[in-house]
């Protein structure tokens, strides 16, 4: 019988011919220190799709389950390897001039270590990241990494977070940003060769995905009566809330702040970038294992907590945002007093003003992503759809969901200043 590929993405059910014996034979040495020395014999390799639709989008990646022999003992090694889109269309467009596997590569082979060292010299054994076992750019881009899903760790699907999910993962965001908090303070130019963020791809600011969305919204408000009154705040807008948003990305690179905080953000922080591991019996969340660096950089920190504050949490959760965010914040400056920091100690009420000092990014966050982000959980989702077609987007602007928390949320944008000039 035929396997079922419903769920997989259509440039995941062929592996690149690339994708073979000798390819792995050369994972397997680079993985085994005494491979070389006493000869290596592949006995047999089964790949199959490493994800399902909407995991992810500016990547394809897939599972190796190998069986090899090493001194005489048989052996067993999954592994998960993510490489390039090669075939044609707006995922292979968006991706192929960008940088985004050298930033990754650079990130599990330089930055991450460094930062996993400066929590282990503190006594803090935190993960930042699954194992690298292999990588390169040439002649493909290609980052091999351990299977985590046979040590228990999964995806979460269909559904946002819940609350303890959200701690355990606030909580190694916070030391991500702590660690690097520290090196840019102490050594401002470590971070050079990753100032470029997600906006700063090729292409990615004429991209009408990126660009259609607030006229989407005003649309949507203008054929709202109960929401028509918010077209005058949101109008302004229209042309240059993407410029307002890449500002402020870049920030720290063109007007940095005295009083700005700046770390090494993780740039696409999802519940999709995340795998948990739970106790089989309680069912409680052991640990966080953080995926995805492709678009790290270093910049303002308030940026990573806005994305996911709308990309993360449901609706429920970004009413309790407060209490989140002071959770962040606690690990944050206990993290930085553990691993020696000297300099002036951050303060929660300053982070909470660069929130409305970066609030074109959240109006971008609220008008143009979160529909997406609630057609995500629907199964039946085309991937494709979401990311090409604006007409099929603006259909999603009129799901119950999201207007029901438009109705809380505008409110209280305008009873806190965000639409003053």
């Amino acid at each position: 019988m035929a396997p079922n590929t419903e769920h997989f993405n259509n440039d995941e059910l062929q592996p690149p011919e690339w994708l073979n014996d000798e390819f792995f034979l050369k994972v397997l040495y680079n993985c085994e220190d005494t491979a070389k020395a006493n000869g290596l014999q592949l006995i047999q390799t089964k790949i199959s799709p490493a994800s399902q639709k909407g995991d992810h989008y500016a990547s394809i990646m897939f599972r190796a389950a190998l069986d090899y022999r090493l001194n005489d003992v048989v052996k067993s090694r999954s592994l998960i390897i993510k490489t390039m889109p090669e075939l044609e269309g707006h995922k292979k467009e968006m991706v192929s001039e960008s940088n985004i596997f050298e930033t990754e590569i650079g990130m599990y082979a330089e930055v991450l270590p460094r930062l996993e060292r400066i929590l282990r010299e503190a006594g803090d054994d935190t993960v930042l990241k699954a194992a690298c076992l292999y990588h390169s750019l040439s002649p493909k881009k290609v980052i091999v990494f351990e299977d985590i899903v046979p040590l228990g760790y999964e995806v979460i699907r269909g559904r946002f977070v819940n609350i303890e999910e959200l701690k355990l993962a606030y909580a190694k965001l916070a030391k991500l940003h702590a660690t690097s908090y520290k090196i840019n303070e102490e050594e401002p130019h470590y971070f050079d060769k990753y100032c470029n963020s997600m906006l700063d791809m090729p292409n990615i600011m004429e991209d009408e995905m990126m660009t259609s969305g607030i006229t989407n919204f005003i649309d949507f408000l203008s054929q709202t009566p109960e929401l028509r009154q918010y077209v005058p705040n949101f109008e302004p807008l229209r042309k240059n809330l993407l410029p307002k948003c890449l500002a402020g990305f870049r920030e720290l690179r063109d007007a940095p702040k005295a009083d700005g905080y700046y770390a090494m953000c993780h740039g696409d922080f999802h519940g999709k970038n995340m795998m948990f591991k739970h106790d089989p019996v309680t069912g409680k969340c052991e640990d966080v294992m953080l995926l995805d660096y492709q678009v790290s950089y270093v910049g303002p920190i308030v940026n990573d907590l806005l994305y996911s504050q709308y990309l993360l949490l449901d609706a429920d959760l970004r009413k309790m945002y407060p209490e989140i965010l002071h959770h962040y914040f606690t690990v944050f400056a206990s993290t930085l007093k553990k691993i020696g920091f000297q300099g002036e100690m951050p303060k929660l009420v300053r982070l909470r003003q660069q929130f409305l000092e970066h609030k074109h990014y959240e109006f971008f966050l609220a008008t143009s992503v979160l529909p997406m982000i609630y057609a995500f959980l629907d199964p039946k989702t085309n991937l494709n759809d979401l990311m090409t077609s604006n007409d099929y987007r603006r259909t999603l602007y009129h799901a119950k969901v999201y207007t029901d928390e438009l109705h809380e949320l505008l409110p209280k944008l305008l009873h806190l200043g965000y639409f003053e000039d």
